[in-house]
Formats: C-alpha cells, sequence, structure tokens
C-alpha cells in the first residue's frame, strides 16, 4: 500500500490521485498484454487481480484522508468521486480479465484486442492529466486531454457496437455468445468509466481555472 507519511495533506492528494492513475494504467497495460499475448494467462490475470486490491487500498487512503483535512485543494465532493471514478476503472479491467478466466476463453479475437488497446490510450490521457491538478494556472491544459478521452470512448463504442452485431450474426454457439458479450461489455465499461473521469476533470478545471 503507498504511503506518504512526511507530505503535507492538501499534496498528498495529489500523490494519491497520481498514484491511483498509474496503477490503473498499470492494469490497462497488464490486460492490452493479455489480449495480444495468450500466454501466462493466469499469471496476468492475477496480476491484474492485485492491481485491482491495490487501487481500492489508495482509494480508501484518500477517502480517509479526506475525512482528516478540513481545507482541501478543490471541492471535497470532487475529489472523491475522482477518487472512486479512478477506481472503477480498475474495476472494471479486472471483471473483464476474471470474466476471460471464469469462462476459459481459448485465445482473445481482434475486437476484444481493440477495445483493450483504446483501454490503454484512455487511461494514459488521464495519467498524463493528473500532475495538472497540482497548480491551478495548470488546469486549463486539463480539458483537451478530458476531449481526448471522449473520443477515444466513442472509438470504444463503435467497436463494441460491431463487436455486438458481429457475435449475433451466428447464435449457433449460445455459450460463446453469452461469455464475449460480458467481457466486451467489462470492457467498454472501462472506457465508459475513462469518460466519467474525464468529465469530472473538466468539472474542477471550469470550476477553478
Amino acid at each position: 500500500m503507498a504511503r506518504f507519511p512526511f507530505i503535507p495533506r492538501e499534496q498528498k492528494f495529489f500523490d494519491f490521485f497520481e498514484v491511483s492513475a498509474q496503477n490503473m494504467v498499470k492494469a490497462a497495460h497488464e490486460l492490452r498484454e493479455l489480449v495480444y499475448n495468450w500466454e501466462n494467462v493466469k499469471q496476468k490475470i492475477d496480476t491484474i487481480a492485485e492491481l485491482e486490491h491495490q487501487g481500492d487500498a489508495i482509494t480508501h487512503q484518500i477517502i480517509a484522508q479526506l475525512h482528516r483535512t478540513f481545507i482541501t485543494p478543490f471541492d471535497r465532493e470532487d475529489m472523491c468521486l475522482l477518487a472512486r471514478k479512478l477506481d472503477d476503472v480498475t474495476d472494471c479491467i479486472d471483471a473483464a480479465a476474471g470474466a476471460m478466466q471464469i469462462y476459459k476463453v481459448a485465445h482473445p479475437n481482434q475486437k476484444a484486442k481493440d477495445l483493450a488497446k483504446i483501454i490503454l490510450q484512455a487511461t494514459a490521457e488521464i495519467e498524463k492529466a493528473m500532475p495538472h491538478l497540482r497548480n491551478h494556472s495548470s488546469l486549463k491544459e486539463l480539458l483537451p486531454l478530458c476531449v481526448e478521452i471522449n473520443r477515444l470512448e466513442n472509438a470504444a463504442d463503435a467497436v463494441f457496437n460491431i463487436a455486438l452485431s458481429e457475435l449475433f450474426d451466428d447464435t449457433s454457439d449460445i455459450p460463446y455468445v453469452i461469455k464475449w458479450h460480458e467481457i466486451y461489455n467489462h470492457m467498454e465499461r472501462a472506457t465508459d468509466k475513462c469518460e466519467d473521469v474525464a468529465d469530472v476533470l473538466e468539472g474542477i478545471a471550469l470550476k477553478h481555472a
């Protein structure tokens, strides 16, 4: 669990958010590696699960710090929401990887690879955004990053819709349809949650820039 005992309270929040985003990107990278290189599958899925647990721990630290801090750098509600939305992304990545294990996927298909690539790109944009929270004069730099995250979410929606269309073209293998529908849904939700993070960041920028 990441700890920052000697850092001023206001600075701790920024460190926690940056560590949370870094942890999320690591999970996204592991998911991409999983679907592009379908080997050592259990080890990769276990790594993602451990990153999800680390994300939970970081979120709990942020919430606990909020309870101990009288004056916060931004609105308390926005900071709490940002912490939870960052964690949601990692949760969805973990759910997608876990579903692949539960359903004993033989090998990932191209649409899963496309979605994993977009998830990694979106989380990388979020990681880039986090340092801008440290300085109010830098908050406007969040806006183009939010636009890019929204664009990537739209791209993921397009891949998801095509994937579902292809999936239901042939419903002779119902178990295959069911398991891939769930996996796709978890992956698409990860990009939705990235867009939620972008919405919170945009709100902070517009309020405080």
